[in-house]
Protein backbone atom coordinates (compact mmCIF):
# COMPACT_ATOMS: atom_id res chain seq x y z
CA UNK A 1 0.00 0.00 0.00
CA UNK A 2 0.62 4.10 -0.31
CA UNK A 3 -0.81 7.23 -0.08
CA UNK A 4 -2.33 6.77 -3.37
CA UNK A 5 -3.77 2.72 -1.72
CA UNK A 6 -4.38 5.05 1.09
CA UNK A 7 -6.56 7.19 -1.00
CA UNK A 8 -8.20 4.84 -2.31
CA UNK A 9 -8.95 3.36 1.19
CA UNK A 10 -11.61 6.41 1.53
CA UNK A 11 -15.11 6.51 1.00
CA UNK A 12 -16.06 9.00 -1.28
CA UNK A 13 -17.46 11.38 1.19
CA UNK A 14 -14.52 11.36 3.00
CA UNK A 15 -13.09 13.04 -0.41
CA UNK A 16 -11.59 16.10 0.89
CA UNK A 17 -9.47 13.74 2.97
CA UNK A 18 -7.93 12.78 0.10
CA UNK A 19 -7.67 16.08 -1.80
CA UNK A 20 -5.71 16.80 1.81
CA UNK A 21 -3.06 13.74 1.71
CA UNK A 22 -2.52 14.55 -2.17
CA UNK A 23 -1.61 18.40 -1.17
CA UNK A 24 0.50 17.53 1.94
CA UNK A 25 2.35 14.75 0.43
CA UNK A 26 3.50 17.17 -2.32
CA UNK A 27 3.89 20.43 -0.22
CA UNK A 28 7.62 21.64 -0.13
CA UNK A 29 7.20 24.13 2.70
CA UNK A 30 8.71 21.18 4.92
CA UNK A 31 11.84 18.69 3.42
CA UNK A 32 11.24 15.43 2.32
CA UNK A 33 12.85 13.70 5.76
CA UNK A 34 10.63 16.03 7.69
CA UNK A 35 7.15 15.87 5.78
CA UNK A 36 7.76 11.88 5.52
CA UNK A 37 8.84 11.55 9.14
CA UNK A 38 5.64 13.24 10.10
CA UNK A 39 3.64 10.91 8.06
CA UNK A 40 5.54 8.62 9.99
CA UNK A 41 5.43 9.51 13.15
CA UNK A 42 1.60 10.39 13.21
CA UNK A 43 0.42 7.25 11.68
CA UNK A 44 2.27 4.95 14.21
CA UNK A 45 0.53 7.58 16.50
CA UNK A 46 -3.36 7.10 15.31
CA UNK A 47 -2.65 3.51 15.35
CA UNK A 48 -4.71 1.99 12.25
CA UNK A 49 -3.24 -0.65 11.45
CA UNK A 50 -4.32 0.14 7.63
CA UNK A 51 -2.65 4.26 7.58
CA UNK A 52 0.46 2.83 9.45
CA UNK A 53 1.26 -0.10 6.32
CA UNK A 54 0.26 2.69 3.84
CA UNK A 55 2.23 5.39 5.34
CA UNK A 56 4.93 3.05 5.94
CA UNK A 57 5.60 1.02 2.32
CA UNK A 58 5.25 5.60 1.14
CA UNK A 59 8.29 6.10 3.36
CA UNK A 60 10.67 3.52 3.39
CA UNK A 61 12.49 4.18 0.95
CA UNK A 62 12.09 8.12 1.32
CA UNK A 63 13.70 8.34 4.83
CA UNK A 64 17.06 6.89 6.14
CA UNK A 65 17.00 3.75 8.57
CA UNK A 66 17.74 6.61 11.35
CA UNK A 67 15.30 8.88 10.44
CA UNK A 68 12.97 5.81 10.09
CA UNK A 69 14.27 4.85 13.89
CA UNK A 70 13.52 8.44 15.06
CA UNK A 71 10.01 9.02 13.50
CA UNK A 72 9.02 5.70 15.34
CA UNK A 73 10.64 7.05 18.86
CA UNK A 74 9.20 10.14 18.43
CA UNK A 75 5.86 8.44 18.12
CA UNK A 76 6.64 6.28 21.20
CA UNK A 77 8.58 8.89 23.36
CA UNK A 78 5.42 11.17 23.20
CA UNK A 79 3.20 8.28 23.91
CA UNK A 80 4.48 8.03 26.96
CA UNK A 81 5.08 12.22 27.65
CA UNK A 82 2.16 13.16 26.58
CA UNK A 83 -0.11 11.14 28.67
CA UNK A 84 1.74 12.31 31.50
CA UNK A 85 2.51 15.91 30.72
CA UNK A 86 -1.10 16.18 30.17
CA UNK A 87 -2.31 15.11 33.64
CA UNK A 88 0.61 17.23 34.89
CA UNK A 89 -0.75 20.61 33.43
CA UNK A 90 -4.35 19.66 34.00
CA UNK A 91 -4.26 18.70 37.42
CA UNK A 92 -1.15 20.43 38.49
CA UNK A 93 -0.54 21.09 42.37
CA UNK A 94 1.76 19.33 43.86
CA UNK A 95 2.34 17.03 40.92
CA UNK A 96 3.77 19.73 38.70
CA UNK A 97 6.48 20.29 41.00
CA UNK A 98 7.74 16.41 41.25
CA UNK A 99 10.48 15.26 39.28
CA UNK A 100 8.95 12.74 36.36
CA UNK A 101 11.74 10.18 37.03
CA UNK A 102 11.01 8.60 33.15
CA UNK A 103 13.45 7.83 30.81
CA UNK A 104 13.29 9.96 27.80
CA UNK A 105 17.00 9.74 26.24
CA UNK A 106 16.08 10.04 23.03
CA UNK A 107 14.94 13.72 22.99
CA UNK A 108 18.44 14.17 23.42
CA UNK A 109 20.05 11.82 20.86
CA UNK A 110 17.52 11.31 18.13
CA UNK A 111 19.60 10.24 15.58
CA UNK A 112 18.45 13.01 13.21
CA UNK A 113 18.18 16.50 13.03
CA UNK A 114 17.09 18.12 16.02
CA UNK A 115 14.50 20.10 14.07
CA UNK A 116 13.42 17.03 12.58
CA UNK A 117 12.61 15.50 15.70
CA UNK A 118 10.73 18.48 17.36
CA UNK A 119 8.70 18.29 14.69
CA UNK A 120 7.79 15.04 14.61
CA UNK A 121 7.00 15.44 18.52
CA UNK A 122 4.90 18.32 17.70
CA UNK A 123 2.54 16.19 15.56
CA UNK A 124 2.30 13.44 17.42
CA UNK A 125 1.53 15.81 20.47
CA UNK A 126 -1.15 17.41 18.48
CA UNK A 127 -3.15 13.75 18.02
CA UNK A 128 -2.59 13.62 21.90
CA UNK A 129 -3.79 16.38 22.79
CA UNK A 130 -0.79 17.55 25.22
CA UNK A 131 -0.90 21.69 25.32
CA UNK A 132 2.21 21.20 27.56
CA UNK A 133 4.30 19.25 25.40
CA UNK A 134 3.12 21.53 22.16
CA UNK A 135 3.59 24.68 23.93
CA UNK A 136 7.12 23.00 24.75
CA UNK A 137 7.82 22.00 21.13
CA UNK A 138 6.50 25.43 19.82
CA UNK A 139 9.16 27.30 22.00
CA UNK A 140 11.91 24.98 20.65
CA UNK A 141 11.14 25.27 16.51
CA UNK A 142 10.35 28.40 16.34
CA UNK A 143 14.22 29.57 17.23
CA UNK A 144 15.10 27.56 14.05
CA UNK A 145 12.02 27.48 11.81
CA UNK A 146 8.91 30.07 10.79
CA UNK A 147 5.43 29.25 11.91
CA UNK A 148 4.64 27.92 8.43
CA UNK A 149 6.99 24.88 8.35
CA UNK A 150 4.84 24.13 12.52
CA UNK A 151 2.19 24.66 10.73
CA UNK A 152 2.81 21.91 7.25
CA UNK A 153 3.50 19.96 10.42
CA UNK A 154 0.80 20.37 12.11
CA UNK A 155 -1.75 19.97 9.10
CA UNK A 156 -0.12 16.48 8.33
CA UNK A 157 -1.16 15.17 11.70
CA UNK A 158 -4.77 16.57 11.37
CA UNK A 159 -5.06 14.91 8.01
CA UNK A 160 -3.66 11.63 8.79
CA UNK A 161 -5.94 11.20 12.61
CA UNK A 162 -8.71 12.36 10.72
CA UNK A 163 -7.99 9.72 7.65
CA UNK A 164 -7.42 6.77 10.49
CA UNK A 165 -10.63 7.90 12.35
CA UNK A 166 -12.87 7.80 9.12
CA UNK A 167 -11.01 3.98 7.96
CA UNK A 168 -11.69 2.94 11.67
CA UNK A 169 -15.57 3.92 11.71
CA UNK A 170 -15.64 2.57 8.13
CA UNK A 171 -14.35 -0.83 9.03
CA UNK A 172 -16.58 -1.14 12.31
CA UNK A 173 -19.62 0.39 10.80
CA UNK A 174 -22.77 -1.70 11.20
Amino acid sequence: MSIEALKDALPEYAKDLKLNLSALAGDETLNDQQRWGTFLATALACGNPVVIRSVYAEVRDKLTEDALTAAKAASAIMGMNNIYYRFVHLVGGEYATMPAKLRMNVIGKPGVDKVDFELWSMAVSAINGCGMCMESHNHQLREHVGGEVVQAAVKIAAVVHAVSVTLTAEANAV
